[in-house]
Order: structure tokens, then C-alpha cells, then sequence
């Protein structure tokens, strides 16, 4: 999304004024003092700072006057070429370091996404120039989208979502990564749609992102009777699939076990009754 144009307003005008007073007061015997040398550099100071105000301003002009940058997205039939522009495109790191390796004579700038879902891609770029994607957030919900059903067996709006997670952190835009993390938490999906985002999840997303992991092992903590009447043949395979995902949500029961005190604390650790 564009930074904002900023103006202050009066600004030049005091330090022209400052500046006339300057050359009033020295007459043609005024001394030129550069800026840092004492007192009557702070004139010079002043414009710096002007320019320095005026140089920092950037509009969305700016950003469609910048190169365009060629992304091809995909492979075999299904490749599809996109564009965008060079600016908005390097708020993104990864981008920025791509950007750089380009020289200035390139007449053609294009960046290959092999491995990355079309969608994804689009919803990036829409985020990039509106500072939002589709569905936006409405409420506790979303805006309905008339190509998907309201809830699914799937999970197809909340692979959306989570595609567009994995994408936004390999990029490095953390704001959007948030966004469409939030979006996740306004998904109505059935217990084979909350299977197939788990196993999505855990195939792309490292150990450490507790950030979208902890509340996939929370939700099937809490629905024990989901798992064993609905979903037990999907949650037994993920859980073979992916035996992070079967610790997580054994650890979120154990833990809050613990802590209602269900269980009663053993006397020893390190004997166990004959005959078990």
C-alpha cells in the first residue's frame, strides 16, 4: 500500500522568509558560514531539512512511474504471467533482493513462481496497491464470495487463507502474513475442511510458527467427539502424516488436564503397578 503524501504546510515559506532575513541583516559584508560552523548556519539547516522533507514524499504516481516487473506464476498449462510495478513490489524483501540483481540495462525484468498458487500471488499483489484482499473483513466475518459454498467439506477458504500465510512470510510481508491470519478465525469449515488446512499447515510452515499451529492443536483439543465420530480416519492419517501434528494436540490436552487438576499426581515416577 502507498505511504501516505505528507505535506507541511508553511514550511518552505518560513525558511524562505528566514533566509531573506539573513541577507537583510549581513548587507554585502554578511559572512557565509557554512552549516555546523556555529549559530548563523541554522538557516542553511533549515532547507536542508525542507529538502530533505520534500524528498521523502511519495505518491502513487510515483509508484506506477517505477519499472514493471514480470512474474511468471506456475508451470505446464497452468503458467500464468503477471505484472507489477518495481516500487510497490520492494516493500517486499524478497522481492528488493531480487529487484538488485537486475542491471540497468535489463529490458525485460521477470521473476519465476514456479511452486506458488496463482491465487496467493493475485491476492499478494491486490494487497500491495489496495492495502487489502479479497474477501475483506466484514464485522465478525467476511464479505461473501458467490464462487465459494459458505462452508466446505475442502476447506477451500481456508487453504485461501493459509496459502496466502506461507506466501506473505516467504516474502518477508509480515502485515499481510497477520491479515490473513485473522481471516482464518472467521472461517465456518466442517471437520474434513479443518483436516485438509491442518495437514496444509504442517506440511508448509516450520516447527517454530506457533502462530498459526498452537490454534489447529486448540481446536481439535477441544473436540475430542468431532475426531472420534467424524474425523477419526483423517486425524489417525495426518497424525502418521505429520506426528507433529498428533504431539500438539496431545500436549494441549495433557496441559490443560493439568491445569483443571484432573488427574491426580503419582506418588513415584519411576515404579508402576504389576500386571498393567
Amino acid at each position: 500500500m502507498a505511504d501516505p503524501e505528507v505535506r507541511i504546510e508553511g514550511f518552505q515559506e518560513v525558511v524562505d522568509e528566514a533566509l531573506q532575513d539573513v541577507d537583510m541583516a549581513g548587507g554585502d559584508d554578511a559572512e557565509i558560514v557554512e552549516a555546523g560552523d556555529g549559530a548563523n548556519g541554522d538557516g542553511a539547516i533549515a532547507d536542508e531539512a525542507g529538502q530533505e522533507a520534500a524528498a521523502a514524499r511519495t505518491t502513487f504516481i510515483d509508484y506506477l512511474k517505477s519499472p514493471i516487473i514480470e512474474l511468471l506464476v506456475g508451470q505446464g498449462e497452468e503458467q500464468t504471467l503477471l505484472t507489477a510495478h518495481q516500487a510497490l513490489l520492494i516493500k517486499s524483501p524478497f522481492f528488493a533482493d531480487a529487484v538488485a540483481h537486475f542491471s540497468e540495462q535489463a529490458t525485460t525484468r521477470r521473476i519465476e513462481f514456479a511452486n506458488e498458487d496463482l491465487d496467493a500471488v493475485g491476492c499478494f499483489l491486490q494487497y500491495l496497491y489496495t492495502g487489502e484482499y479479497f474477501p475483506k473483513k466484514m464485522g465478525d466475518g467476511l464479505e461473501s464470495d458467490s464462487a465459494q459454498a459458505a462452508t466446505g467439506d475442502d476447506g477451500e477458504q481456508l487453504l485461501k487463507h493459509a496459502k496466502v500465510y506461507t506466501l506473505a512470510d516467504k516474502l518477508g510481508v509480515m502485515e499481510l502474513k497477520s491479515l490473513a491470519h485473522s481471516k482464518v478465525h472467521r472461517i465456518n469449515s466442517t471437520a474434513h475442511g479443518e483436516m485438509a488446512y491442518a495437514r496444509f499447515v504442517y506440511a508448509n510452515t516450520p516447527r517454530s510458527d506457533a502462530t498459526i499451529r498452537k490454534p489447529i492443536a486448540s481446536f481439535w483439543g477441544q473436540r475430542s467427539h468431532v475426531l472420534r465420530h467424524e474425523a477419526e480416519d483423517d486425524f489417525r492419517a495426518l497424525c502418521l502424516e505429520y506426528p507433529e501434528f498428533g504431539f500438539d494436540v496431545l500436549s494441549f490436552v495433557l496441559d490443560a488436564r493439568e491445569r483443571k487438576g484432573v488427574e491426580a499426581e503419582p506418588k513415584s515416577g519411576r515404579k508402576r503397578a504389576r500386571g498393567m
